[in-house]
C-alpha cells in the first residue's frame, strides 16, 4: 500500500484523545485515522426516511411539543376532576 505523509492541524484537545485513544486500543493514531477513514468508505450509509425528512423542522423551536401534545390528550380525551386523581 502506497502512503503520503499529510499534516493535519487539530485542536490540541482532540490529538491528546486521538493518542490517549490509540493507546488504549494498541494502536497508532496513523493506524486509527486509516481506520476511520476506511469505515467511512465502506460502512453502512444512513439516511432519512422521506416521510422524516418532510416534515423535519415543521415545529418551530420555542414551541414546547410535549405540553401541546398533553393538552391536545386533555381536551381529546376530557379533563380529570380533582376527585379522579383521589
Amino acid at each position: 500500500m502506497d502512503t503520503v505523509e499529510l499534516t493535519v492541524r487539530l485542536p490540541k484537545k482532540n490529538l491528546d484523545f486521538a493518542e490517549r485513544y490509540a493507546r488504549e486500543h494498541q494502536m497508532t493514531v496513523d493506524e486509527l485515522i486509516a481506520r476511520y477513514l476506511q469505515r467511512l468508505q465502506t460502512g453502512p450509509k444512513i439516511t432519512i426516511h422521506p416521510d422524516v425528512q418532510a416534515i423535519s423542522g415543521l415545529i418551530p423551536a420555542e414551541v414546547d411539543g410535549e405540553a401541546v401534545y398533553k393538552e391536545h390528550l386533555l381536551q381529546k380525551h376530557g379533563r380529570r376532576s380533582s376527585s379522579d386523581n383521589e
